[in-house]
């Protein structure tokens, strides 16, 4: 199973939200390149980066920070927010993202998604942000009608890298992954699942990692990482640990 240490960018800081409401951001670091170096030094494989600013805005905000971060390292990228445009997608791309995901389009523009799915194979991830089971899109900032798991299997043939699933409730509140609804999720698709918000301890690793053979590939950690209540060394361990 993939750890991604998240990399959450406001005004060109490294941040965290609480359930994503931007007025409760927290910096935690003023260098985003730093922080993508501690974590590479920590043994990480690959980045998750958000540009907050852009999820609202609807294009990049963050650029020069983005940039930072893709120059500092050669952890491989995985980079939302914003990114709503074939051309975004493949600017993104060709500035050394190894990989894009794309949230509010799937719901607002499906055929784009689809169409960036076979353009760049392997390269386009797919953002599930629920809230009591609906999608939210624009930054989280509206909560749309649709089912998330109505929207996982709308794209199941699209040819997506991994689908991002995250519990909106628990982003950033510490109170633990939601696993069941994350591995529920899993069963029911090809599309491999990466997990989102809530993780807390070593603990949420390890139960994750046991639904890996229902196609639970990831986990992004976040706030847990910053206040150290996750070391992340360790929980790679946990993570690359055999079943």
């Amino acid at each position: 199973m993939i750890l991604y240490p998240a990399i959450d960018l406001k005004d060109g800081r490294c941040v965290r939200l609480v359930r994503g409401e931007m007025s409760a951001a927290t910096v935690f670091n003023d260098d985003p390149p730093a922080q993508a170096q501690s974590f590479a030094a920590s043994g990480a494989r690959w980045l998750h980066v958000v540009d907050l600013d852009g999820a609202f805005a609807g294009q990049s905000r963050n650029g020069d920070a983005i940039d930072a971060v893709l120059r500092a390292t050669s952890l491989s990228v995985q980079l939302g927010g914003g990114i709503r445009s074939e051309g975004a997608i493949a600017f993104w791309l060709a500035r050394g993202a190894a990989r894009v995901v794309l949230g509010t389009a799937a719901v607002t523009d499906p055929a784009l998604v689809k169409a960036a799915c076979r353009a760049w194979p392997g390269r386009v991830a797919l953002a599930i942000d629920a809230r009591a089971g609906r999608v939210a899109v624009e930054g989280w900032a509206r909560t749309s009608d649709v089912a998330a798991l109505d929207l996982a299997l709308a794209f199941e043939d699209a040819g997506a890298a991994a689908i991002v699933h995250t519990d909106i409730d628990r982003d950033g509140a510490l109170e633990g992954a939601n696993v069941a609804a994350t591995a529920a999720l899993a069963r029911r698709l090809k599309t491999p699942v990466i997990a989102s918000g809530g993780i807390a301890s070593a603990a949420d690793i390890a139960a994750l990692k046991a639904h890996e053979k229902d196609g639970i590939a990831g986990a992004i950690i976040g706030r847990a990482l910053y206040d150290g209540r996750i070391d992340l060394a360790r929980a790679l361990a946990v993570a690359d640990a055999p079943c």
